[in-house]
């Protein structure tokens, strides 16, 4: 499955809270805005504690701060711009995409996407 394919099944807007890392919340909004310039080397528009920016295949990505910097929201919209592209366009931007957000949640949650999983799987199985 190419990942155009894998990217039109989604929903186009998507949110989602993510658990911060005990020990690693003091330093949170710092590190959400860092992410934007290490990772997305660019410098997000920040309004009332959000921080958003545009890139590759999402036409928005936003993030604040939950209750007490214990977990992170992250809400994003994506681009139906590159996904009416043809595939061997798209697949090069949605590929560069996914992984610079990987790495994102990677540096502002201090989990590993392994890690994320695994929790959402324990999460939702509490929630049954």
């Amino acid at each position: 499955q190419t990942a155009s394919n894998y990217e039109k099944t989604e929903n186009i807007y998507n949110m989602q809270e993510y658990e911060v890392k005990r020990g690693n919340t003091k330093d949170l909004e710092d590190r959400i805005k860092a992410g934007f310039a290490d990772i997305f080397q660019t410098e997000p528009e920040v309004k009332e504690g959000h921080y958003s920016i545009s890139y590759g295949s999402m036409k928005l990505l936003e993030v604040w701060a939950g209750e007490k910097n214990k977990t992170v929201f992250v809400d994003t919209v994506t681009d139906e711009a590159v996904l009416a592209m043809p595939d061997e366009e798209a697949d090069g931007i949605i590929l560069d995409t996914n992984k610079k957000f990987r790495q994102y949640l990677d540096l502002v949650t201090c989990f590993t996407t392994k890690e994320r999983v695994k929790r959402a799987k324990k999460a939702a199985e509490k929630s049954e």
